[in-house]
């Protein structure tokens, strides 16, 4: 079949995941036509392109379902790994893989692109890395025309790889270093390997090949921790050890990091391999990407904890329904640590707004105000700002604000107050306050503090004052909607 340019309708798998809820955008960007397959749409809700895209439900794991989903499609996205789904994850790949390829060729479709792992093919491979290469075989064999794009470890936040390296160099300041972690690898960053998955399209001699992509550095494990610490500002010291099975290292990284060794036995065991790019195929296709250094993009993927680029790492699909309200949710996203607490408030949302956009200064923090007092002063005797500066106006903010020890970083009119922490902190940290109506006298509101701490200090100041924290910010997210319940009415006593 020749090949041509596509211009029609892509279809997307793995559109809730990392790779591929980052290339939707740029594929509507680009001005194609979008269809996502999901097993659960409302995993799409918040995501700012959901309105632009069509979404059908299947699983490529249910053949039928896929008949719908790639009708009328030319090209189609694999994004799909099966690893968390148990220990017989490389069989439901294959399988899930063969129904694709099926469906696909039944449909007329005329690529299928997909990103698998790289590895030398001469090496004895692990599990894992052997699944991802039989994907890409499977893919093929129903006829269909297969761009392959083989990835060593991704660089960017929310890549399982990269987030061990992360997490591994946060919070150990002495990392013991088996034998895997002086292997060499090419890590790519994320934007170029979503500018691969893009120009595949417009690539047609890239149909039906094996290409190899990586960054311009070839690195081992180990400096890629001390890389990153050097860009964290982290001083770590490696200790090389003669034994530390992928099992034990499993366990260490289960506890060290939040990935769970069920996850991370087969990732570690990838690594046993040296995973470097062998030929030049990506270069002589797509003369105009060129990847950059590993340092480059550690300090790319950093930069989403600068406050410019924060916002773009919270589309979390918040629930609506009284009885799916969780109270609250600690968990780690991005590198930072976020405790969310909702709470629902027989109020309207603009009264929800107005009692916190008017914390702080005269008014104080409604809750223990005492220890907020504390806080300031403790904070004035390192050297930091305290809670002198109180704030410009008793019930306006704007953009840029000085509130207390906070600064006002984002402002939505009855809607959202997002604050950056300027106190002395071992990290950086944000408190966000959001209201969404749920009826004209019902809103749902929800707390949220992020951290994101730096080095083992950061994590010990967080987990050491967590009990103190979860004390002051439940009290806070109850004092703010009783005091909406209260304005509400005296509201309506009025009227």
């Amino acid at each position: 079949m020749p090949q041509k340019h596509v211009s029609g309708l892509v279809l997307v798998t793995g559109a809730t995941g990392y790779v591929g809820g980052r290339l939707v955008p740029r594929l509507i960007e680009a001005g194609y036509r979008v269809r996502c397959l999901v097993r659960d749409p409302t995993r799409l809700q918040g995501r700012l392109w959901q309105t632009d895209v069509e979404v059908v439900t299947g699983d490529v794991l249910q053949p039928d379902s896929l008949i719908p989903a790639l009708q009328g499609v030319q090209a189609a996205y694999y994004l799909v790994h099966s690893m968390i789904g148990g220990a017989d994850f490389h069989q439901r790949d294959l399988t899930a893989a063969r129904h694709f390829a099926q469906a696909a060729q039944a449909a007329g479709v005329e690529r299928i692109i997909y990103l698998g792992g790289l590895v030398n093919p001469t090496a004895d491979m692990s599990e894992h890395l052997r699944s991802r290469q039989q994907t890409g075989e499977a893919l093929r064999s129903a006829g269909v025309p297969v761009t392959e794009f083989r990835a060593a470890v991704i660089v960017g936040s929310g890549s399982i790889s990269f987030e061990i390296i992360r997490y591994l160099t946060e919070r150990v300041p002495v990392m013991i270093c088996p034998r895997w972690v002086y292997n060499r690898t090419q890590p790519i960053g994320i934007r170029e390997v979503l500018e691969y998955l893009l120009a595949a399209l417009a690539v047609p001699e890239s149909a039906g090949r094996i290409i190899e992509i990586g960054g311009a550095d070839i690195v081992t494990y180990g400096e890629m921790m001390l890389i990153y610490a050097q860009v964290r500002g982290l001083h770590r010291w490696m200790l090389p050890v003669p034994i530390l099975t992928p099992r034990l290292s499993s366990y260490w990284i289960n506890l060290v990091t939040p990935i769970p060794a069920a996850i991370a036995r087969p990732l570690i065991e990838g690594l046993r391999n040296e995973n470097i790019v062998r030929d030049r195929l990506a270069h002589e296709l797509f003369p105009h990407i060129q990847p950059a250094d590993y340092r480059t993009s550690v300090e790319r993927a950093l930069a989403r904890l600068q406050a410019s680029d924060i916002e773009t790492a919270w589309s979390d699909a918040l629930s609506t329904s009284q009885s799916n309200v969780p109270p609250v949710i600690l968990t780690t996203q991005e590198g930072m640590i976020v405790e969310q607490r909702q709470r629902v408030v027989p109020a309207s949302a603009a009264v929800v707004y107005t009692i916190f956009s008017g914390l702080g200064g005269q008014r104080g923090w409604l809750y223990m105000n005492w220890a907020w007092e504390l806080r300031g002063l403790l904070d004035r005797l390192i050297g930091g700002v305290g809670l002198r500066r109180g704030r410009r106006h008793p019930d306006e903010l704007r953009v840029g604000d000085a509130l207390d020890f906070w600064r006002v970083e984002a402002i939505e009119p009855q809607g959202l107050l997002r604050l950056r922490a300027e106190m002395k902190l071992p990290g950086k940290a944000w408190l966000q306050f959001k209201v969404t109506a749920r009826t004209a006298e019902e809103a749902l509101l929800t707390q949220t503090a992020f951290f994101a701490p730096k080095g083992l200090t950061g994590w010990l100041y967080w987990y050491g004052l967590y009990p103190f924290h979860a004390l002051i910010f439940s009290g806070l997210i109850d004092q703010i909607a009783r005091r909406a319940v209260d304005l509400q009415q005296k509201q309506a006593v009025v009227q």
